[in-house]
């Protein structure tokens, strides 16, 4: 799935390519098992994450990935398909990170992507900051985590200030 509605590739897109009110979608990538358990026994050590049995009689009824998992998936999405690879000056954080139904092994994620506000810079008129609202969905179209993220991107043309 692609359908991002861009102009501009995303080798070649700048703050003014992100225009308030579109919505992209992109994907996909699948949650395979042993990506799961391993992510899981490394970095969050519950047992619906590392132990496929014993997850059996946990509150999930089975494995399901962490949530840290899905959200590093939905980055490698995010940057492949979405950020400006010539114009992205990074990130000072997300809000109501959410994770809202269990992804399990088998489940392939895409993402949607609704452009929330964009506003140029006034004291840095060579650079813009992006809203965005990110949800990752299953194969069933299932919203599985939401987010929303700020990107800073470099402007295409340069708007002087007016001293009148």
């Amino acid at each position: 799935m692609n359908s991002s509605g861009f102009t501009r590739a995303v080798e070649n897109r700048y703050f003014e390519d992100y225009v308030p009110g579109t919505v992209h979608e992109f994907g996909a990538i699948t949650m395979e098992e042993d990506e799961i358990i391993a992510f899981g026994r490394r970095f969050d050590p519950q047992v619906f994450h590392t132990e496929p049995e014993a997850a059996k009689s946990t509150m999930f009824g089975g494995l399901i990935a962490s949530g840290w998992h899905t959200a590093g998936l939905m980055m490698r999405l995010f940057v492949e398909n979405y950020l400006s690879r010539v114009a992205s000056l990074g990130s000072p954080g997300v809000d109501e990170l959410r994770w809202t139904k269990p992804v399990r092994p088998g489940d392939t994620l895409s993402l949607r992507v609704t452009i929330t506000r964009t506003r140029r810079s006034r004291s840095k008129p060579d650079r813009g900051i992006v809203h965005s609202f990110i949800e990752v969905l299953n194969q069933n179209r299932d919203i599985v985590m939401s987010m929303k993220a700020l990107n800073f991107l470099l402007c295409h043309s340069i708007e002087l200030p007016d001293h009148g």
